[in-house]
């Protein structure tokens, strides 16, 4: 069997000697239940990898099944991501790709920072499902994981868009914040905080409180939470 135009013979092709790829375990959800969250979902891992294209070694922190992962990849170096739940962690493996090469394994960031050296560092859909008190915990070990001169970027969804959202887009959502307290909060841990929004795909610096998501991006990481009392 051949395509009847010849530039789309390698889908095919491709199909033959490799197989299909297969969705990850949280991508297959959403894509039975909600497709246009995909969409969603790639436009924010599209908006890392323009802002970290060229880096040297990037961290994902939270990254779920790693299905938009590769987008990053596609735009730097190295990538080496990580998630708390070991489940997401092997569908991840399951699908490696040995032409877009991520490295992946467990780990809690809230025990400590990520082993490795990071020039630029982001978690999406992240910092919502972690619970107040632990948030400094968190982010100072995000920061801790990066160089002095590292980025990070970090997305959630708005305070305001949980009054619209559904059901399973609010489960587990117990920290989402104002752009404001999301500027604040990072500021405790990084030198420099730029705030953008986004409404499905589309990425803006209009009103505030009107982004259904926010992406702070990052500069100049202050180090370490160091966990002491006050």
């Amino acid at each position: 069997m051949s395509t009847r135009e010849p530039q789309y013979q390698r889908c095919l092709d491709l199909a033959h000697s490799q197989g299909p790829e297969h969705l990850g375990l949280m991508v297959n959800q959403g894509w039975h239940d909600d497709p246009r969250r995909l969409g969603f979902t790639l436009a924010r891992y599209t908006f890392v990898a323009k802002m970290f294209a060229g880096r040297r070694h990037v961290l994902e922190v939270g990254c779920g099944d790693a299905f938009g992962t590769r987008i990053v990849r596609q735009a730097v170096e190295r990538v080496t991501a990580v998630d708390f739940d070991p489940v997401f962690i092997a569908d991840a493996m399951q699908r490696a790709s040995a032409a877009w090469p991520i490295t992946v394994f467990t780990h809690n960031l809230l025990a400590g920072p990520v082993p490795g050296t990071f020039d630029a560092a982001f978690a999406l859909d992240v910092l919502e499902h972690i619970h107040p008190e632990e948030e400094d915990r968190f982010l100072g070990n995000l920061a801790a994981s990066l160089e002095a001169e590292g980025a990070a970027i970090i997305g959630t969804p708005s305070l305001e868009s949980q009054a619209y959202a559904s059901e399973i887009s609010r489960s587990g959502h117990v920290n989402c914040k104002t752009m404001a307290d999301l500027k604040k909060t990072l500021g405790a841990h990084f030198h420099q905080v730029f705030g953008f929004g986004m409404n499905d795909a589309t990425l803006h610096t209009g009103h505030e409180g009107m982004s259904h998501y926010l992406l702070a991006l990052c500069c100049g990481p202050r180090g370490a939470w160091d966990g002491g009392d006050e």
